[in-house]
């Protein structure tokens, strides 16, 4: 389990448990493993047998929140927290993960009473620090400033909590106007978590025009293609929301989830995954084998059975994420599959999301991404892959004209009722108050902007990276140097 093989772990488990099938612990590992293995269902049923089985014991209880967590179920989640601090009410952990699921839901002041605790039973616990500070904006009257700065002396410091609490205090700069110090600690955390990663930019860019290769005209099917059927298909089409991150997609999904008639998905990893798996199977690939390198997956994913694809994205996507009907995926990666989507799922809707460039590069950069994004850490490397996604997305847009929708985020923040309307009419769907006041929407929030979400449209962040033009100098002669309107 500690080296994320829960295939090979589940069968041990479960020779455990046919020694000791009471045995609480066991149980719990076993949905644990369950769960990493997407058998969602059987994993909740796991969980509430361990709890069942020890209601006395801490350990079970958190883990099983934690599980819950994972299947979006937090209110079943915040009551097993609750229960774990009950039981253990020193236990920074457990704090910890209440505060997560408190930040998820839009109860933002429990959070941070949370990460307050957290912090005062374990000082080193660098990740709650920088979570904390995201979920307010920070005043003159009442931030942690002071205490960051402390924590930062110490030569013994692990470079990942310094990371988190270079970008806490930069956040903490920017809310109190302190832009100069901001853009400094700003760009020693960016650097820091760049030298300590292995990346390779070309890759990412060579993808781009790999994919161009691969559908020089867009969706339309090359002649030999084997599966270029239409696929079969519901009127309960998905919505795509792609787009860079921090590009305002979450927000979008906001909108569109406070329909009646659709659920937020969240950001799903299974267009991918089914394309992986549809790879396989085409070129029959067995279990060890040597897999094939990602210049040739993409040039095969041309001659997908795009019908089977569509149908196997579907199957992936209301498992995880636990939808019927229609729902959003807000993957911002899926601009890669625009014309994968668009033969596998034809009557999906596709919303590409953009942002002024040098507004969407600054909160890229300002980020502190779990495990996605690693070219978001050098203002050189943001300016060069935005250049390759706009590439691309122009690549969509000629050979799908009219099939995927742009919609500003400037322009949504500048008249939210209207673009509202216009971007309800191309998914098909009726106007609806709700999609006005998604800030409302009791919905739980896993993403970077689970704090935002809950507040209504704001302006604040359209122009915030000016505040920063001397210091975004460079990124700017890049972009304008390849031909980027500013």
């Amino acid at each position: 389990m500690r080296n994320g093989d829960w295939a090979t772990a589940l069968p041990h488990v479960d020779a455990a448990l046919a020694s000791q099938p009471l045995e609480p612990r066991y149980v719990i590992c076993r949905a644990q493993c369950l769960m990493a293995l997407r058998r969602k269902a059987e994993a909740l049923s796991a969980a509430c047998a361990a709890e069942q089985l020890a209601p006395a014991d801490a350990v079970v209880r958190d883990a099983a929140g934690t599980i819950y967590s994972d299947a979006n179920q937090h209110a079943r989640a915040l009551k097993s927290y609750d229960a774990a601090l009950a039981l253990d009410p020193h236990n920074a952990h457990y704090y910890y993960n209440r505060a997560s699921v408190r930040r998820f839901v839009g109860d933002l002041e429990g959070a941070e009473g949370d990460y307050d605790r957290a912090i005062a039973l374990r000082p080193t616990d660098y990740e709650a620090y920088k979570h904390r500070s995201d979920l307010r904006t920070q005043t003159a009257q009442r931030n942690h400033v002071t205490e960051l700065r402390a924590l930062l002396s110490p030569p013994s410091l692990d470079w990942r909590g310094e990371v988190q609490l270079r970008y806490a205090l930069a956040k903490e700069y920017e809310d109190l106007g302190e832009y100069a110090a901001s853009f400094d600690m700003l760009q020693s955390a960016a650097r820091l978590q760049r030298q300590n990663m292995r990346y390779d930019l070309a890759t990412d860019l060579a993808t781009v025009q790999w994919i161009i290769d691969a559908f020089p005209r867009g969706p339309a099917a090359r002649a030999e293609a084997p599966g270029s059927e239409e696929a079969p298909f519901s009127e309960e089409a998905p919505i795509f929301v792609l787009g860079l991150p921090r590009s305002g997609t979450t927000l979008v999904e906001r909108i569109l989830s406070s329909h009646s008639q659709v659920a937020a998905a969240g950001e799903l990893n299974c267009f991918a995954l089914a394309m992986v798996a549809a790879l396989r199977r085409q070129a029959g690939q067995q279990r060890g084998q040597q897999p094939a390198s990602r210049r040739e997956m993409v040039a095969q994913s041309a001659g997908l059975n795009f019908a089977t694809l569509g149908k196997e994205y579907l199957r992936r996507a209301r498992l995880e994420a636990d939808v019927s009907g229609r729902f959003v995926d807000k993957m911002p990666l899926n601009y890669l599959y625009c014309g994968l989507i668009r033969r596998a799922l034809p009557k999906a809707k596709i919303v590409h999301v953009t942002r002024h460039p040098m507004a969407v590069c600054y909160a890229m950069y300002k980020a502190l991404f779990k495990d996605a994004y690693p070219f978001s850490y050098d203002l050189g490397e943001i300016a060069q892959y935005y250049l390759g996604y706009r590439r691309l997305m122009a690549h969509w847009a000629s050979t799908m004209p009219g099939e995927v929708y742009a919609l500003s985020y400037e322009a949504l923040i500048a008249d939210q009722m209207g673009e509202t309307r216009r971007l309800l009419q191309f998914c098909g769907l009726e106007w609806q108050e709700a999609c006005g006041r998604f800030h409302e929407n009791p919905a739980a929030s896993a993403t970077a902007s689970a704090a935002q979400v809950r507040r209504p449209i704001y302006t604040s962040s359209v122009a915030q990276w000016r505040h920063y033009e001397a210091q975004l100098a460079g990124l700017r002669a890049q972009l304008a140097a390849a031909g980027v309107a500013l």
